[in-house]
C-alpha cells in the first residue's frame, strides 16, 4: 500500500506542477508513436525523391510531368500519372498501390560541355543557332544522341565492375531512334546479368534533344536504385512496352 500510496502522490504533483506548455509540446510526439506505419507505397514515394545538382539540371519548378505528360498508355487495370510533389516523377500504380515511378531529368546545354562536343563531332557546332527538328540536320543530331547513348554505357559498365567485378554480366543493347513526343530520340537500354542466367537489373532509358537541352527519361529494376525503379522485374517488365507509347505522345518541345 506504502508503494501505491507513493505512485498516487507522484501523479497527483505531475499533474499539478507540469508547465501546460510541455503538456501541449509532449502530448502530440508521445501519441504519434499509436500512429499508423506508411504504405510500402507512401514509403517507396518518400524514399525516391531525386538527388539533382542545380549545375546540371534545370532548378525545381514542380514536377514537369504535370506540364508535359500527353496521352498515356499501361495494362488494363494499370494507371500512370504524374507523382504528388515536386520530385519528377510519374507513378505507375494499380488499386492506388504504387509498382515503380519513371523519371525525366531536364540538362540545360550550357552545363553539358561532354554533349557540346559530341554535337561539335557530329557536325553540328553547339553555339550555331539552328533548328534541330529540321531534316537536314536529323542525322547530324541523331549520331550525337547514340554518342551520348555509348558515353553513358562506357560509363556504367566501368560502374557495374567496380561493384559487381566479374559476379554480373553487363549487357547493353544497341540504341534505337524514337520519337520523344516531337523530338527525335534514342531508345536505350542495359542488363546486369547473373553469372547463372538470372536478371540482376534491367534499366530502360530516352533521351532527346531540342535545341536547348537534353531531357532524359529512366525506370529500371534494379534493388540498388532509390527513384526510378519498379520493385517487381515482372512489373517492370510488363510496363516497358508501354512507356515507350506514353514517351511518344508527351508535349515536347515545350
Amino acid at each position: 500500500m506504502l508503494r501505491l500510496y507513493h505512485v498516487l502522490l507522484g501523479v497527483i504533483l505531475l499533474v499539478v506542477f507540469t508547465p501546460l506548455g510541455f503538456v501541449k509540446y509532449a502530448l502530440p510526439y508521445l501519441s504519434s508513436n499509436n500512429q499508423s506505419q506508411p504504405t510500402p507505397g507512401q514509403a517507396n514515394a518518400a524514399q525516391n525523391q531525386p538527388q539533382t545538382t542545380s549545375s546540371n539540371s534545370q532548378p525545381n519548378q514542380g514536377n514537369i510531368w504535370k506540364s508535359i505528360l500527353g496521352q498515356t498508355s499501361a495494362p488494363a487495370g494499370w494507371r500512370v500519372a504524374a507523382c504528388d510533389g515536386n520530385a519528377p516523377l510519374l507513378c505507375v500504380s494499380s488499386n492506388k498501390n504504387i509498382l515503380g515511378t519513371v523519371e525525366i531529368g531536364v540538362y540545360p546545354l550550357e552545363n553539358q560541355p561532354n554533349f557540346q562536343q559530341m554535337l561539335a563531332k557530329a557536325g553540328i557546332p553547339p553555339s550555331s543557332n539552328v533548328d534541330y527538328q529540321k531534316a537536314q540536320y536529323q542525322n547530324q543530331l541523331a549520331t550525337a544522341l547514340k554518342l551520348w547513348v555509348a558515353d553513358h554505357y562506357s560509363i556504367l559498365e566501368k560502374d557495374r565492375r567496380s561493384v559487381y567485378s566479374d559476379r554480373i554480366i553487363f549487357s547493353a543493347q544497341s540504341p534505337q531512334p524514337i520519337s520523344v513526343g516531337k523530338l527525335q530520340g534514342i531508345r536505350y537500354r542495359f542488363l546486369g546479368i547473373q553469372q547463372k542466367g538470372g536478371i540482376e537489373e534491367q534499366h530502360l532509358g530516352y533521351v532527346a534533344f531540342d535545341g536547348k537541352a537534353l531531357y532524359v527519361i529512366t525506370t529500371a529494376f534494379d534493388p540498388g536504385s532509390q527513384t526510378a525503379q519498379f520493385q517487381k522485374l515482372e512489373n517492370f517488365q510488363r510496363f516497358e512496352p508501354f512507356l515507350s507509347a506514353t514517351v511518344k505522345e508527351v508535349n515536347l518541345p515545350k
